[in-house]
């Protein structure tokens, strides 16, 4: 999926009833949940499933399911030796008694009566026992085993008790996620959606086997109406079943009072009804307004990551592949879209037709399954076999054929590239009108927002760019995610990552013109920037609850997936291992789930070079902790001494188990510095190490061209050599390299290694910079501090702050053209110039700007303005009063779906504060504006002076209504969050968010998102304490 634009415990979470209500059943019963009840002869075996032991003292526990009871003394000796983590009765065999301790003793012959000392040691002892039980008992999150409480399986959390229900029965499950007892084999799906009255009905049929004994089966549906379920085992007879469903973790259960063995297949039947979701996932509804004004309605899937069941009964998770049968009735004026070609269409008595698909040639997850109901138009290709359609409302089929040239071409590339062909009939891209994500990568039915698959005949390069890297991402996809997929959501990066870096190298060869590389470039910068703080993540890493599975949707499963996979690749001896690898990869997983250590087994098994190099030894250490290092340069001679440490911007509470990572570092200098022939490696695996470079040499510069995920301290004397070369010549170093130089520096400057003087000492050379990297990079920096400044009222500083930019980039602003520029990097170069200088009313770009809109409008909106220029022209414009309320009527009717974004944006630029208040509201209603633009609108009010602390009171107001339209931890939430929150430097400030997002609890205080915002404010806090007197003194 392309995104573009502490955890509370299990026990925590319990339902409050559900312990209230145990304790006052009158003969409370135990449920022991046993992996390995071998140790245990008088107890029957268990479900392999169950991993969990329960205290079988506790009368807060219900008994469960057909276990034998063991004699009251003796359930009372072994819970207390469970409960004080001793060894019952012991164990070993080198010091058990030959008598079983499960064996009743016969009583002695004779008893004398205790004395009174015994009988207070006893009422103590008894006390003592009694008081740990209930502190164990009550300790959070604590699951009692053979060992004591141990801590909980990373991907399986235990939860001790079986919850209730919907009908008050017990349900037979107690984890988030499924049992490994039964597998689907197949699905057959019926589906009958109403888009009058927004309801659909549906049949799910699943045909399943049986991996291990059990007597239930549990899979996940998520308001849907059960209305009929039948089962039949092998060729019995076809029984009425009741379904049991537990709300809070979206699960069904059948029950069975015989168990089912290990080899048998069954066929579970489910009828349904439900409502169209009215948020962006699961079965949804969506609508546009036609050229004739009429509104047209459709519905769409989005199931990534938990909501295909919302859909149909389903085992929703990535590792229970089956293959999927689909038939939709729909009117006879729509038409049907799903994964396969369609096979037959049925007129049904009621007038209705019923649209059959093949069953799918490959087994799929459940979150790959997607259908469109609407009345969209194709153009289509043949390409190696396969039919690639575009999909559109009737009245943007004109927009449609860049895409379908681009996606033709990537095609081919991929099927080149991985020796494997794309396994599928038909590849659609489908242009849905309302849809939150970039793009779903739904196998041969995928779909994207318009802005991201549509493209005017007139569109700009960098409006091209965007489209064809996210079809390049979604496309990739078809192997990386799709033919092969991560067996859990704790390594999404295995899909996201490989996806993100493939979109960047196919398109440097298929469509070169397009110069993603400065892009690329730019979002592993970011990348860092989140991974450097502590409440970052590593790759891999756990997942236990739902928000936590949308919260891996971030930029360190995407973007530092995809840096590290460069990295890799770039440290590799020889040009084909890592293609090698990965082909070698798809290959041994094909259809299959893969963890990490699979990639890096198969990376390890291509090793060409003499010199055998473990992949999973050196790449673990960029997974499995989150981070990255600081490598810091010292030099004595010939001597260079490099150290590592963890580049961490807040040290309290800090939680990485380890500081160390296998560096490929690589170098170049003076003499040979631009050219990839002139790299060098070092790889430092150790918290040190030394290399040898010619006394003669000047300077190093460390991570060639940015392809290492490390930032680099060259101390002050390195520092200095490398402003001197570049004073003298700013090609010295390639334009990667000096950008790279700039953003080391503002993030030492932020880590506190370096003072902002030092900053200000590597700018000076910028006046001579032509390239869009680095001077991109230099701006994005400096504006983030304009604009700390800013919302501080540090009106004076902003002042200065705003004659230093101009100064130092004024000579290149005023050398940028307003015409057509076909150069993509030239384009890149002026759209961030000129929207600096506009921003900060520089006078000259601020009449081009006018000039060029006044144009526009004097010519009927029939005068090009160039789409790179387009947002600056806007932005200019909405500052009026006159020209913003042009913009509104022109947002209204402008079809062309990347220009309407970009006059939206310079709508929610205004400092008219009703206007703002306005666009807000109208984002959140989503009848004029979508609400998919809603993240967009709050992120540009918030750039504003006018309007952060409006956007701030706007999502504390209206919080309930977000978490309705956007997933709790997903990407959409967390771009809100950090939008409104992340130019706060006051406490003040972090009391209001720390105490607003507390108040929320089960709302979405445990998020990841709220810890970075927070983490956040107080750096921007130390920052400003610590570099104000340097600003004032020297801007």
């Amino acid at each position: 999926m392309d995104l573009f634009d502490s955890h509370s415990t299990e026990h925590a979470n319990l339902p409050r009833n559900m312990i209230e209500n145990s304790m006052f059943e009158e003969e409370p019963d135990v449920v022991d949940l046993a992996k390995d009840s071998t140790a245990f002869p008088t107890f029957p075996a268990l479900d392999p499933d169950e991993v969990a032991y329960e205290p079988r003292s506790s009368r807060l526990l219900v008994r469960g399911l057909g276990e034998n009871d063991m004699d009251e003394d003796e359930e009372d000796c072994e819970s207390s030796a469970r409960l004080l983590g001793m060894s019952f009765m012991n164990r070993s065999s080198a010091h058990r008694s030959s008598s079983s301790p499960y064996t009743r003793q016969a009583p002695p012959r004779s008893c004398s009566r205790p004395s009174a000392r015994t009988m207070v040691v006893c009422v103590l002892f008894l006390v003592i026992v009694a008081s740990m039980t209930m502190v164990l008992y009550f300790l959070p999150g604590c699951t009692f085993t053979k060992a004591g409480c141990r801590k909980p399986n990373k991907t399986t959390p235990v939860e001790p008790i079986y919850p209730i229900s919907t009908n008050g029965e017990l349900f037979p499950w107690a984890q988030l996620r499924l049992p490994y007892s039964i597998h689907p084999i197949s699905y057959d799906l019926t589906l009958n959606p109403n888009l009058d009255d927004m309801t659909f009905t549906g049949q799910t049929v699943i045909n399943m086997t049986v991996l291990h004994n059990t007597k239930r089966i549990v899979l996940h549906g998520a308001n849907l109406n059960i209305t009929k379920a039948t089962f039949k085992l092998g060729d019995g007879e076809v029984k009425d079943v009741t379904v049991l469903e537990y709300k809070p973790r979206q699960q069904l259960a059948v029950k069975f009072s015989e168990e089912l063995k290990a080899g048998q297949y069954c066929v579970l039947t489910l009828d349904y009804s439900a409502t169209l979701s009215h948020t962006y996932d699961g079965f949804y509804n969506s609508s546009y307004t036609d050229k004739d004004g009429n509104r047209r309605v459709l519905a769409a899937t989005q199931f990534e990551p938990l909501y295909a069941r919302k859909a149909f009964p389903c085992f929703d998770e990535p590792s229970f592949k089956a293959t999927f049968l689909i038939k939709i009735s729909r009117k006879q004026d729509y038409m049907t879209l799903s994964n396969m070609p369609k096979a037959k269409s049925t007129l049904l008595p009621n007038g209705l037709v019923q649209d059959e698909f093949e069953r799918t040639s490959v087994k799929m997850s459940t979150y790959l399954v997607a259908f469109i109901v609407s009345n969209f138009t194709p153009i289509s290709k043949n390409v190696s076999n396969t039919l690639v359609s575009v999909y559109s409302v009737p009245e943007k089929k004109e927009h449609t054929d860049y895409a379908l040239d681009t996606a033709s071409k990537l095609l081919e590339f991929y099927n080149s590239f991985f020796e494997i062909e794309y396994p599928l009939k038909k590849l659609d891209l489908v242009a849905i009108p309302d849809f939150l994500a970039g793009a779903m990568e739904n196998w041969g039915l995928i779909t994207f927002r318009e802005t991201t698959l549509l493209v005017g005949k007139e569109s700009s390069p960098l409006e091209k760019q965007v489209v064809a890297s996210v079809i390049a991402h979604e496309l990739a996809h078809q192997w990386f995610g799709n033919l092969v997929t991560m067996s859990w959501w704790n390594d999404l990066w295995l899909n996201e990552g490989f996806a993100t870096y493939m979109q960047y190298m196919s398109l440097q060869t298929v469509l070169p013109q397009l110069d993603t590389g400065n892009l690329f470039l730019s979002v592993r910068f970011r990348a860092m920037d989140k991974d450097a703080l502590n409440s970052s993540h590593s790759v891999s890493t756990e997942v236990n609850t739902p928000e936590q599975v949308e919260e891996m949707f971030d930029s360190v499963s995407y973007e530092k997936g995809a840096s590290i996979l460069l990295m890799l690749n770039t440290s590799l001896p020889g040009d084909q291992q890592f293609r090698k690898g990965i082909i070698e990869y798809l290959k041994e997983f094909s259809g299959a789930n893969t963890d990490t250590d699979d990639l890096w087994n198969s990376l390890t098994k291509v090793e060409v070079s003499t010199h055998h190099q473990n992949v999973s030894e050196m790449m673990n250490s960029w997974t499995s902790q989150k981070g990255f290092p600081l490598v810091t340069v010292s030099r004595n001679g010939d001597e260079v001494n490099l150290t590592q440490e963890h580049f961490l911007l807040t040290s309290e509470n800090a939680t990485h188990a380890s500081s160390l990572w296998n560096i490929p570092v690589t170098y170049v200098n003076d003499s040979c510095s631009l050219a990839p022939e002139c790299r060098q490696v070092f790889n430092l695996k150790t918290k040190s190490g030394t290399l040898k470079v010619p006394k003669s040499v000047k300077w190093l510069k460390l991570n060639y061209r940015n392809t290492g995920f490390y930032i680099v301290h060259y101390g002050n004397e390195g520092w200095a050599a490398l402003i001197d070369a570049l004073s003298k010549n700013v090609s010295v170093l390639t334009h990667e390299d000096r950008a790279s130089l700039i953003h080391n520096i503002f993030a030492l400057s932020r880590f506190g290694r370096v003072s902002f003087q030092q900053v200000l000492n590597v700018l000076e050379y910028m006046p001579s910079e032509t390239e869009s990297a680095p001077v991109t990079e230099a701006l994005l920096q400096l504006n983030r501090i304009y604009r700390l400044l800013d919302k501080r009222q540090e009106s004076g500083l902003v002042a200065r702050m705003r004659s230093y930019i101009l100064m130092h980039f004024g000579s290149l602003m005023k050398s940028q053209t307003w015409g057509e520029e076909k150069s993509v990097s030239k384009q890149e170069l002026r759209s961030s110039l000129l929207g600096m200088a506009c921003s900060m009313k520089e006078e000259n770009c601020t009449q081009q700007a006018k000039s060029l809109f006044k144009q526009y409008v004097d010519s009927n909106e029939t005068f090009r303005i160039p789409g790179d220029l387009q947002h600056v022209v806007f932005s200019v414009a909405a500052q009026s009063d006159k020209d913003w309320t042009t913009l509104h009527s022109m947002y209204e009717r402008v079809a062309y779906d990347a220009e309407k974004r970009k006059i939206l944006q310079a709508l929610a630029s205004t400092e008219d504060t009703r206007r703002l208040v306005w666009v807000l509201k109208a984002g959140l209603e989503g009848d004029i504006i979508q609400t998919q633009d809603l993240p967009l609108i709050i992120s540009t009010v918030c750039n504003g002076f006018a309007g952060y602390l409006f956007a701030w009171d706007f999502i504390q107001e209206n919080w309930d209504r977000l978490i309705e339209k956007f997933p709790v931890g997903s990407f959409a939430i967390q771009t809100i969050i950090k939008s409104a929150t992340s130019q706060f430097s006051t406490q003040a400030h972090l009391n209001q968010v720390q105490a607003f997002f507390s108040s929320l609890k089960e709302r979405g205080s445990q998020m990841r998102s709220v810890q970075e915002a927070l983490e956040t404010i107080r750096l921007n806090q130390r920052w400003m304490d610590e570099n104000l007197p340097t600003l004032r003194k020297r801007l």
